[in-house]
């Protein structure tokens, strides 16, 4: 009898090489698109951030009556002020947020400097039903403010 020698071939299996294809192909759906894709997601975390900061505007009009509420936007960040009944003299003004880079908050029609506000009903105190306020960073994302108050991605 001869004397066999094993040689031990060192290759994948096919599960191996199955799930590895599967693990490419998930992420050049899932992450890729991320770092190629068309999208912005610094317009999208700005359009979040302005959303739930107006949100909270219009939560503290709301608890408050005996109070008004205004966000101040600008050309560099916005800042919230909180105002007598009467809304003419302030109370106090919170820290003011700047945009980052050159990303803005403008109203539809390109003014980049206004102020906005909710009554006690939460209805906004300018003239606004459906997306009126666009948030431009690397694309430019509407914001919707419906007349009875409701806001949402426009």
């Amino acid at each position: 009898m001869g004397i066999r020698v094993r040689k031990h071939i060192l290759a994948f299996t096919l599960i191996e090489l199955v799930v590895t294809i599967m693990l490419l192909a998930i992420l050049s759906v899932v992450v890729l698109p991320r770092f190629f894709g068309a999208s912005s997601y610094s317009a999208f975390a700005l359009r979040q951030e302005i959303i739930a900061e107006l949100r909270r505007d219009q939560m503290l009009a709301f608890n408050n009556p005996d109070r008004c509420f205004r966000l101040h936007v600008d050309a560099a960040g916005y800042q919230l002020s909180h105002l007598q009944a009467d809304c003419s003299s302030e109370i106090f003004a919170e820290a003011r947020q700047n945009f980052p880079n050159s990303a803005k908050l403008t109203l539809m029609d390109g003014q980049d400097s206004f102020t906005l506000g909710f009554d006690s009903a939460g209805r906004p105190t300018i003239a606004c039903a459906g997306a009126c306020l666009l948030t431009v960073a690397d694309e430019a994302l509407p914001i919707a403010i419906e007349s009875q108050g409701y806001i949402h991605e426009g």
